[in-house]
């Protein structure tokens, strides 16, 4: 007789905090959702609002559930079961997750990330119970949450105090924050090439960015009294935001980070998979004054699921007592969390691109562009940079020809500033009531009509790395309308992947490639088909909130020429879906993972629905299903994009680009002229 327990389905829980929003989502073996809850968090215009009213003495004027309210990133959303938005319940005093204290700073709530994680995943159980009371009636077998994966916005620093537990602080920095642009100017003017490159090849980051954690950990010990004191005391805990989760919601409080986030902060080296003591060094750090978390690989035991013990759910008066219960009771089942991953790192586990080769762009706030290129670092000197893609330790251990098992690498692009432009558009310069009309109005036109958008609000990323570049907007004439610029933001975004897959496929094609040949454009090298199109990039997947526009997609493929085809992914949440899939795969043998045995399980399931091409009834060559012949209703999200552009218009709106980018560098290094060295150690001299 099956036992009870043999009737239960597993889920894995995913826990994700991105720049925007947090949600919990409950997958089952072929991606789906069984349950979701997600938090939006106020955006960057209500803040500015509710900030009007406080400094001329008026009262904060709260939403009300009858106006139209977006999202972060701009997208028309309206509140429900599964949906919660944080400007409909300032009424309850909670503070704003993310606030805007001044140009160019973002800075997060820690405390409030904790709180959106434990609503969102007590909604999600509380979903998952009441539909289990349902299967349970009809005699069907139940869910059950076996495992825990947590996926996060990378970069961004908390500090907290290792006696209390509390913050030091009430903010964390994001990590599109620009408050360190004067310790990267400063370094910028007296560091030698040999030291830039030095930290690089040990990085695999750029040294002159705003981006990274390093940075704004300097920042903070040199402008904050109470994080420099307590640093001094040895009580400063840091860490990037899967650190502030990890040590709130094990048992054992364990102060852990994966190797994707700890390969983000600046102060790891690529070779060791460790802290580096001369980064360290480089940056004034003690490792003897600063806690710094131990670096685990993304699929690994980091804990068991408990509630925070600095929140208290009875008294902070958001939790209902129903949300209370559900909470208690699950944390009564010790449910591991097993899988870790920076955001980007999981949405390329998420689209399935385990092969070297293989390339992802989440279209978000920002942009990212990821490429893995497998177990081998390699360090870009184009503009990319080098980061680690994931890491699963017990996969194929017993086959000694694979690599899976084997840290993964990945060259990697980032742009600013993506979905964040079409917010500007709707809420500065209001050219359109929603975000989702972008696409329609830039496609009114034909082109840009000779304008050009260089979104760069926070200064350029990759590959051009200007943290003093500024948005300019060129090309204006009486001939341009509102959606010609529409248009010219759109590709403004488009413009920067191109120019990231072109540094990463001389980055990988190095020597071998003519310095005169434009890969993106000419197809042969002594007589082979040698263009990033067909070798390096044929198919790039896609996936974020501007991915979800055909409009949008379309120009993107034109932009990059025909030999490239753009894939949307089949599941919308595929940075969730990451998450998951590394808590599945910390188990150490085939049947120890709860929902695939391995990555080609993954694929069965989430991609052909458990049906292993080809698949009945479907179009087939040489028995090889074609991902393009799978049917809608299988994956309504599921779609192809090629190039419609002509050569000779696609050419020449590349050069438009090329010499905006040139007018637009430097403007801050121009305007403000020589900064004042704000870091001084040994480094300087070239000593390292």
């Amino acid at each position: 007789m099956p036992t009870s327990e043999d009737r239960t389905i597993p889920l894995i829980a995913s826990i994700d905090v991105g720049t925007t929003s947090s949600r919990a989502i409950l997958f089952d073996k072929f991606g789906k959702e069984v349950a979701k809850h997600q938090i939006e968090y106020s955006t960057s215009l209500t803040n500015q609002r509710d900030l009007y009213h406080s400094q001329n003495g008026q009262e904060n004027r709260y939403r009300n559930k009858d106006e139209p309210i977006y999202s972060s990133v701009g997208l028309l959303i309206k509140e429900s079961e599964n949906l919660e938005i944080e400007d409909l319940h300032k009424v309850l005093k909670k503070p704003s997750t993310l606030n805007y204290p001044k140009p160019g700073w973002v800075e997060c709530n820690p405390i409030n990330l904790l709180i959106n994680v434990l609503q969102c995943l007590g909604s999600t159980l509380l979903s998952l119970n009441k539909t289990n009371v349902k299967l349970s009636k009809d005699g069907s077998p139940t869910y059950k949450v076996v495992s825990i994966g947590i996926t996060n916005m990378r970069e961004t620093i908390i500090v907290w105090s290792k006696k209390t537990g509390l913050p030091v602080i009430p903010y964390g920095i994001v990590w599109n924050d620009t408050r360190n642009t004067k310790i990267i100017n400063s370094l910028s003017k007296m560091m030698p090439k040999a030291t830039v490159q030095n930290i690089q090849e040990r990085t695999g980051l750029p040294l002159l960015s705003t981006y990274f954690s390093s940075s704004k950990l300097r920042w903070l010990l040199d402008n904050e009294p109470k994080v420099k004191e307590e640093y001094e005391r040895g009580n400063l805990m840091f860490g990037t935001v899967d650190t502030w989760l990890l040590t709130n919601l094990t048992s054992n409080n364990n102060f852990v980070t994966d190797v994707t986030n700890a390969s983000r902060t600046g102060f790891m080296n690529l070779d060791t998979l460790q802290y580096d003591p001369e980064l360290l060094r480089f940056w004034n750090i003690d490792p003897e004054k600063i806690n710094l978390p131990k670096i685990l690989p993304s699929s690994a035991h980091f804990g068991r699921f408990k509630i925070a013990d600095i929140i208290d759910l009875t008294r902070c008066g958001y939790f209902p007592n129903e949300l209370i219960s559900v909470l208690h009771d699950f944390e009564k089942l010790n449910i591991p969390i097993q899988g870790c991953l920076g955001d980007q790192s999981a949405s390329l586990v998420g689209q399935l691109a385990y092969k070297k080769g293989s390339a992802k762009c989440t279209y978000g706030t920002g942009c990212f562009l990821l490429y893995n290129i497998g177990i081998k670092k390699l360090l870009s000197r184009h503009g990319a940079l080098t980061t680690i893609g994931y890491w699963f330790p017990d996969l194929d251990l017993n086959d000694p020809t694979n690599d899976l098992n084997k840290p993964q690498f990945a060259l990697e692009g980032s742009i600013a500033v993506a979905g964040s432009v079409v917010q500007w558009l709707r809420d500065n310069l209001r050219l359109f009531p929603r975000a989702q009309d972008v696409g329609p109005m830039a496609n009114t036109v034909p082109d840009s009509g000779g304008v050009v958008f260089v979104p760069a609000f926070s200064g350029l990323f990759a590959p051009y790395w200007d943290a003093n570049a500024r948005a300019t907007i060129m090309g204006i004439s009486q001939y341009t309308t509102a959606s010609h610029i529409a248009r010219a933001a759109v590709e403004g975004v488009c413009f920067q992947c191109r120019a990231i897959l072109k540094a990463m496929t001389s980055d990988v094609y190095g020597d071998k490639l003519n310095p005169n040949i434009d890969l993106l454009e000419d197809n042969l090298i002594d007589d082979v088909s040698f263009a990033y199109e067909r070798k390096l990039f044929s198919t790039l997947c896609v996936d974020g909130g501007m991915s979800k526009s055909d409009e949008v997609m379309q120009i993107q493929a034109d932009i990059l020429g025909p030999c490239i085809k753009i894939r949307r992914s089949p599941v919308l949440e595929s940075t969730a879906l990451g998450a998951a899939i590394a808590a599945n795969m910390a188990g150490k043998t085939k049947e120890e993972r709860p929902l695939w045995k391995d990555f080609n399980d993954v694929k069965t399931f989430v991609f052909y629905n458990g049906i292993p091409p080809p698949l009945k009834g479907l179009p087939h060559k040489n028995d090889t299903i074609q991902a393009e012949d799978i049917p809608s209703d299988h994956h309504p999200n599921l779609k192809y994009f090629r190039s419609q552009s002509n050569d000779t218009d696609r050419r020449k709106h590349w050069k438009m680009w090329e010499t905006a980018i040139q007018r637009s560098k430097g403007w801050l290094t121009d305007i403000e002229g020589e900064h004042i060295p704000i870091i001084e150690n040994e480094y300087v001299n070239g000593k390292m």
